[in-house]
C-alpha cells in the first residue's frame, strides 16, 4: 500500500527529540525553530510531559463521554486560572479544524443565522465549513464552496464597519486570527480586533478569536488578543495545548448554554489527552514560559531586524516572520540543510519561525548565527550582515 501523496517531503527521518533539537537517523543533530507548525510548546519530550502521559497510560488511556472523566475538570480549572478566563466552558476535541469547526456550528445554532465573516490571507483548517473560511481556493473542493462565508480584508476597519451597515443582522460570527500564521505573520492591529468586539456586540453576532496556532502563550500573553484588551465570545485552541499529542478545544463565554447532543465527539477530551494537555499547563505555568516566550521573542526580533536581506521583520512573542527574496529566494531550504535548522515558511516570500515557547538565549544566539552564515553564504559578501 502506497501513502497518499500529499505532502512535500523532505529526505530527512527523525529518530530522538529533546527540547529545541532533533537528530535524524544518522546521527545529525537539528536546532527545531519551527516546532512542527508551532505545535511543540514546552520542548521535545519534556520529563514532565513523558511522566504524565506514560503514568496515564498505565492506568486508562481511553473510555468514551459517556462516563465521568474527572480529568478532564482537572484541566479545566487549570486552563481557567492560567488565561484568565475561568467563567468560560470547555469543549474539548482533538484538533484546530475541529474547534473552528464546532465554534462556527455553535455561533449558527446561537444566532439562528448563516453568515460568517472571514479575512483575506486567513487559514483556520481543511475539514468542510473550517476550509469554507479559509482564503486558499487551492484546498477548497466545490463541495466546500458556499455562499456563506464572505472574505474581507485584514486589518481594514473602514470596510469591515460597512459590511455591517450593511449586512450585520445577517452575521452569525467573525473569526480571525490575531496573528495570521499561515497567511504570513500579519498581525490584528487592536484597534482591528476591538472593531470586531464593538461590531459584534452591536448586531448579537458571535466573534470567534482563532488561537489554534497564534494562542496558547505563544505571544507572551495567554491568547494573542488579550493585547487589545477585549475578550472574544469563543477562542479555538489546538496545535501548542498538546506539545504533539493531538488534543484541540473551545472556551465558550458563559452566555452560551449547551444542551445534549448540541456538540460531539468521540476521542475528544479522553484520559491520554487531558494528561497531555495538564502536562502543559503545568509546564508553562512552573516554567514561566510565557515570559520567556515574551522576552526571547522581543530578543530575536530586534537582533532580526539589524540583518541585512530580511524585510519587515515582524510577530510578536515567539511567532515571527521575515520576508526574503531574490539571492535569499531559497534561504529556508538552505537552512535545513546547510545550517541543520528547522524553520518554516508562507508563500510566497515569507519565513516562520515557531519554536518551542522554552527556547533558550543561548539557542536563539545559535539560530541568528547559522542565520547569518548562511546569508553570508549565499550572497557571498561580508557587509550583508550588520553585528549587533
Amino acid at each position: 500500500m502506497k501513502l497518499f501523496d500529499v505532502y512535500p517531503i523532505n529526505e530527512i527521518t527523525i529518530t530522538r527529540a529533546k527540547g529545541s533539537y532533533l537528530w535524524d537517523d544518522a546521527g545529525q543533530q537539528y536546532l527545531d525553530m519551527y516546532g512542527g507548525h508551532a505545535v511543540i510548546s514546552i520542548g521535545h519530550t519534556h520529563p514532565h510531559f513523558v511522566s504524565r502521559i506514560t503514568q496515564q497510560l498505565h492506568q486508562v488511556a481511553f473510555y468514551s463521554n459517556s462516563i465521568r472523566i474527572p480529568l478532564q475538570q482537572e484541566l479545566a480549572d487549570k486552563l481557567g486560572k492560567l488565561s484568565g478566563k475561568e467563567e468560560y466552558q470547555l469543549f474539548l476535541c482533538n484538533s484546530g479544524a475541529e474547534a473552528n469547526e464546532n465554534a462556527m456550528k455553535l455561533a449558527s445554532f446561537h444566532t439562528g443565522r448563516k453568515q460568517i465573516v472571514a479575512f483575506n490571507k486567513s487559514f483556520h483548517g481543511r475539514t468542510s465549513l473550517a476550509v469554507a473560511v479559509t482564503d486558499n481556493p487551492s484546498i477548497v473542493a466545490p463541495v466546500n464552496q458556499t455562499e456563506n462565508v464572505v472574505f474581507l480584508p485584514f486589518n481594514d476597519t473602514e470596510v469591515l464597519k460597512e459590511y455591517f451597515d450593511n449586512h450585520g443582522h445577517e452575521v452569525a460570527a467573525v473569526i480571525v486570527e490575531g496573528i495570521q500564521g499561515v497567511g504570513g505573520i500579519n498581525v490584528a492591529e487592536d484597534s482591528f480586533i476591538k472593531k470586531i468586539r464593538t461590531l459584534c456586540a452591536d448586531y448579537d453576532a458571535l466573534f470567534i478569536a482563532d488561537e489554534v496556532q497564534c494562542g496558547y502563550g505563544r505571544t507572551g500573553e495567554f491568547f494573542s488578543i488579550d493585547s487589545a484588551g477585549v475578550e472574544a465570545d469563543i477562542y479555538s485552541m489546538a496545535k501548542g495545548m498538546g506539545n504533539g499529542f493531538p488534543v484541540g478545544g473551545i472556551l465558550i463565554a458563559p452566555f452560551l448554554k449547551p444542551k445534549y447532543g448540541m456538540l460531539g465527539t468521540t476521542f475528544g477530551g479522553n484520559h491520554l489527552a487531558c494528561a497531555a494537555a495538564l502536562a502543559v499547563l503545568e509546564v508553562i505555568e512552573d516554567e514561566n514560559l510565557m515570559q520567556n516566550a515574551k522576552s526571547t521573542g522581543e530578543y530575536l526580533i530586534s537582533r532580526l531586524k539589524k540583518i541585512k536581506g530580511l524585510k519587515n521583520v515582524r510577530g510578536r512573542g515567539l511567532m515571527i516572520g521575515f520576508d526574503v527574496d531574490g539571492p535569499l529566494k531559497e534561504l529556508k531550504k538552505n537552512l535545513l540543510f546547510h545550517q541543520q535548522v528547522f524553520t518554516g515558511e508562507a508563500k510566497p516570500n515569507a519565513i516562520r519561525l515557531l519554536p518551542s515557547l522554552a527556547l533558550r538565549k543561548k539557542e536563539a544566539e545559535e539560530f541568528l548565527e547559522s542565520l547569518e552564515e548562511e546569508i553570508n553564504n549565499t550572497v557571498s559578501s561580508p557587509h550583508l550582515v550588520n553585528q549587533a
